[in-house]
């Protein structure tokens, strides 16, 4: 996994959604995405060990991965792109999820059963992401506000305003561009 911040990872369950995001370093331009064998990898490192993929889905998860870090980036004030939020549409159509109660009246939300490749890592995610909404921890999953950059990290910040992946690295380069501008 390409880690290029000094945060900490994300609670569960949104270890998956952060590490999916940060496949790539948009920056240093390395992806670890390039061939369905490294996504089914990714894939099984995260639980879902019999999904395989071809060129087509490899592309699909793509869109999936830039759209949701568009997601993340609204959660520091940036609108979502209008493109972004059709492929979610789209995508989210394709992987159902179903609700289960608990003897407690507990809810949880699970993948549908039988689904295979895309949406089900599709259905997976947006089933963490229920999960972290009703946990109140899917707004602090942000992408950072550098453009070069725009890693997802998870906002520990008492008041949840964070708006860099580090301040040691986009925070203090925005800080000089911000002070030169000013000279």
């Amino acid at each position: 996994m390409i880690q290029p911040g000094e945060r900490t990872p994300a609670p569960e369950p949104l270890v998956l959604v952060q590490d999916l995001v940060n496949t790539v370093d948009l920056e240093m331009e390395r992806d670890a995405l390039t061939e369905p064998a490294e996504l089914s990898t990714f894939c099984a490192a995260h639980g879902l060990p019999d999904l395989r993929f071809d060129q087509a889905d490899l592309a699909e998860v793509l869109t999936l991965r830039e759209a949701v870090r568009d997601v993340c980036q609204a959660h520091a004030g940036v609108d979502v792109p209008a493109e972004s939020l059709a492929a979610l549409d789209r995508l989210l159509a394709e992987a159902p999820l179903r609700l289960a109660l608990s003897t407690d009246g507990g809810v949880t939300i699970h993948p549908a059963d039988g689904l295979r490749n895309v949406p089900a890592l599709v259905a997976r995610i947006a089933a963490d992401v229920a999960a972290a909404t009703q946990a109140g921890t899917w707004p602090r999953l942000k992408a950072c506000a550098a453009d070069t950059c725009r890693w997802v990290y998870y906002d520990r910040s008492p008041a949840g305003r964070s708006r860099w992946c580090t301040m040691s690295l986009c925070g203090s380069r925005n800080k000089m561009r911000k002070y030169r501008a000013r000279s």
